[in-house]
C-alpha cells in the first residue's frame, strides 16, 4: 500500500524524514504487511533531495492511482487544498491533514464526504501540533460531557508573551526575536492577530459540541495591542497575560467561544505554560480537569502528529 503527500514546506518535508526515519515501527503499528511513500506533490524542484525521484507536479497522477490509499495533505490554506481533499475523497482515499484553516473551514463537509465515501479525514496535526487533544477528545474522554475547553493554542504568541512576562521586551523586539528563531513567519499576522488560535478553538469546539463553529462566527482579539504596562498591571493581580481560546457550554445548551488575550492567575495550570508550548485544558463532568501539555508547533512535533493519523488510517482501512 501507498501514501502520498501533498506540499513540501516545513510540515509536509517533516512528515516524510518521520515515516522514512522510523518506517519499521510505522509499518508494524499500521497493521500492514507493506506502507511506502510512492508520491510528494509540489510545484517546486527539489533536484538534491534524497526523495527527488518521487517528486511531481500534477495532482491528478496521486488522483487516478488506485495504489494509493492515503493522502498526506500538508499544503496549507484553502485553495486548492479544499479540491484537492475533497477529490481524493470522493475517489475512495483516505486523507490526512495539518491544515487548521481547512479543518476550521470545511472540516464538517469534508468529514460528511469522508463517510459517504467509507474512507476517513483525520487532522490530529491541525490543533496542538505534536500535542495529542483530538483523539482524547473524541475517544479517551468520548464518556464525558464536555463542559469547557480552554488553552494557549498559538505558540508564537505563547513566545512573545513570555519574553515580555520574564525579560520585559517590548512587542516588537519580542516578535522579531520569535521571527528570527524560527518560531514565527515571515508574515506573522494569522498568528499575533488571532486567527491561528481562533481557527483552532473552533475546531476543538465542533469536535466536543456536535455543531460546526465557523471562525467568522467568533469574537476574536490578537496580541498587536498588549503593552509592558499591561504585563505589569496584570502582575500586580497576580496574574500573567496569556492569548486564550476558550469554549463554554451554557446552561441554555448555546455555547459561549472567544480568543482574545486574558488575565491569568499565577496559579492556574495555563499561567505556568510558557515560550513556544501549547497547554489546553478539557474540562468533563466525570473527569474533571485534563491538561495536555507539549510543542504545539515545529517541523517533527507536527509531522509525529500527522504520522501517527496515517497509523489510524491503515487500520481502519
Amino acid at each position: 500500500m501507498y501514501i502520498a503527500v501533498m506540499g513540501y514546506g516545513t510540515v509536509g518535508s517533516g512528515v516524510v524524514e518521520v515515516f522514512t526515519k522510523n518506517h519499521d515501527s510505522i509499518v508494524k503499528r499500521s497493521s500492514q504487511s507493506e506502507l511506502d511513500l510512492k508520491y510528494i506533490l509540489d510545484i517546486r524542484d527539489f533536484p538534491d533531495d534524497p526523495n527527488a525521484d518521487k517528486f511531481i507536479k500534477d495532482f491528478n497522477i496521486i488522483l487516478n492511482d488506485d495504489d494509493v490509499k492515503i493522502v498526506v495533505e500538508t499544503m496549507g490554506g484553502l485553495h486548492p487544498a479544499f479540491e484537492f481533499v475533497s477529490s481524493c475523497l470522493k475517489a475512495g482515499k483516505s486523507v490526512v491533514s495539518s491544515n487548521k484553516e481547512l479543518v476550521a473551514t470545511k472540516g464538517y463537509e469534508l468529514l460528511s464526504l469522508a463517510e459517504q465515501n467509507n474512507v476517513n479525514f483525520l487532522f490530529e496535526a491541525s490543533v496542538g501540533g505534536g500535542v495529542p487533544i483530538i483523539r482524547p477528545i473524541t475517544q479517551c474522554l468520548a464518556a464525558n460531557e464536555i463542559d469547557e475547553i480552554a488553552g494557549i493554542l498559538n505558540g508564537t504568541t505563547n513566545f512573545i508573551l513570555t519574553k515580555m512576562i520574564e525579560d520585559g521586551m517590548q512587542f516588537e523586539d519580542a516578535l522579531k526575536l520569535a521571527q528570527d528563531l524560527g518560531f514565527a513567519e515571515r508574515n506573522p499576522a494569522a498568528d499575533i492577530e488571532g486567527h491561528d488560535a481562533c481557527r483552532k478553538i473552533c475546531i476543538l469546539a465542533s469536535l466536543a459540541f456536535g455543531k460546526h463553529v465557523y471562525p467568522e462566527a467568533v469574537h476574536t482579539e490578537g496580541i498587536t495591542n498588549i503593552t509592558l504596562e499591561d504585563v505589569k498591571f496584570a502582575e500586580k493581580f497576580g496574574c500573567v497575560i496569556k492569548l486564550i481560546g476558550r469554549v463554554k457550554k451554557l446552561e441554555n445548551g448555546k455555547i459561549d467561544i472567544v480568543t482574545a488575550p486574558m488575565l491569568v492567575p499565577k496559579k492556574s495550570q495555563l499561567a505556568n505554560i510558557d515560550y513556544e508550548f501549547n497547554g489546553i485544558m478539557v474540562r468533563g463532568d466525570c473527569t474533571g480537569d485534563v491538561v495536555f501539555y507539549g510543542k504545539g508547533a515545529g517541523k517533527l512535533p507536527t509531522a509525529s502528529a500527522v504520522c501517527a493519523d496515517i497509523v489510524d488510517c491503515c487500520m481502519h482501512l
